[in-house]
């Protein structure tokens, strides 16, 4: 089975590619990513020389150029990883609604096209906003905040209205807050962890009491895979991890972990459009027979996260040497 990963050089992708290929031997793993600022070939140096796998560096956007890798390594899914970055879709919309919605439009009447057996869309909690209290569940509506989670949720209802329209076999998943190894170092954690080891300020937002539901990354693509294979044709999952900390508790397991005061946080104005909490309820993949298993312990794994990035800053080098964004150090 040939399976296109599209963004599969980004965090969630990468991982997703790798848990795919350790767990089944019959498959083809095709990762077709552009390779901008957030797509990153070292996330799969251990698995580059597996015959199982081939890179496409190519935008999904260009119709010709998906056609393409279709037709050469015979391709029977599509798994769409795409733009991921509020704070940059505030800065620049413009290319989040280009990847996201046309991006998706795209792979979508490629679909069509090339009759694919299944095609999932990767989503995000964001898209239903903030919540006071309670859950979301897929049946509540969209109330995005941010170009980014308004370019997501564009893009959900468009490969469903081409599940409506057309019958394509299509699935959506919605997560919470992913975390782990190979994250790009603009995300909370590993941007955190990265100035804390070089007695950097880290730079909260507002009073930092945001709440969040954490999620390991490999929960996430064990879900991922059981939608994929298991899910409803048509239907949509939330994969949440039962994990709500506010970010300033985060925070304060990092600078504990690796021995650094609280005098480096640093408050500065709160982000336009900041959503307060984030709570979605996964009763319907759990179903399935879904249930994050990282979760048991959440401190601990978050401990082993941040260690991971202290071991490995090869890899976080890697990146900041080609980087003049603000969060280099």
């Amino acid at each position: 089975m040939g399976i296109m990963i599209t963004g599969g050089a980004g965090f969630i992708g990468s991982n997703f590619i790798k848990y795919l290929l350790n767990k089944y031997d019959d498959i083809e793993i095709i990762n077709f990513d552009k390779l901008t600022y957030a797509g990153n070939l070292d996330n799969l140096k251990d698995v580059e020389n597996d015959s199982r796998y081939h890179f496409v560096k190519a935008d999904i956007c260009d119709k010709m150029a998906v056609e393409n890798s279709i037709n050469e390594y015979k391709v029977d899914e599509i798994v769409n990883f795409a733009e991921s970055h509020v704070d940059r879709s505030i800065v620049g919309p413009e290319e989040f609604i280009r990847t996201d919605v046309f991006g998706s439009f795209t792979l979508l009447e490629v679909c069509r096209q090339f009759d694919i057996k299944r095609y999932v869309q990767i989503g995000t909690d964001e898209v239903y906003g903030s919540i006071e209290q309670g859950s979301f569940t897929e049946e509540d509506n969209l109330s995005p905040s941010s170009p980014y989670s308004a370019s997501k949720a564009s893009a959900d209802l468009l490969v469903h209205s081409y599940f409506v329209t057309y019958g394509l076999p299509v699935v959506i998943t919605r997560s919470s807050n992913n975390f782990g190894p190979y994250q790009y170092p603009e995300k909370l954690i590993p941007l955190f962890v990265i100035k804390a080891l070089h007695n950097k300020y880290l730079p909260v937002y507002g009073d930092g009491k945001q709440i969040r539901d954490w999620l390991y990354v490999l929960d996430n693509c064990k879900g991922i895979d059981l939608v994929r294979t298991n899910g409803k044709t048509g239907d949509l999952y939330n994969i949440g991890g039962n994990n709500e900390h506010p970010n300033m508790q985060i925070i304060n397991v990092i600078l504990d972990e690796l021995g650094k005061p609280e005098s480096l946080i640093e408050h500065v104005e709160d982000r336009l459009g900041h959503d307060r909490r984030y709570s979605i309820d996964s009763t319907k993949i759990k179903k399935l027979g879904w249930k994050p298993e990282k979760n048991k312990d959440f401190e601990k794994v978050l401990r082993e996260t941040i260690r991971w990035y202290k071991q490995n800053s090869w890899w976080w080098q890697n990146i900041l040497k080609k980087s003049e964004e603000s969060y280099a150090v």
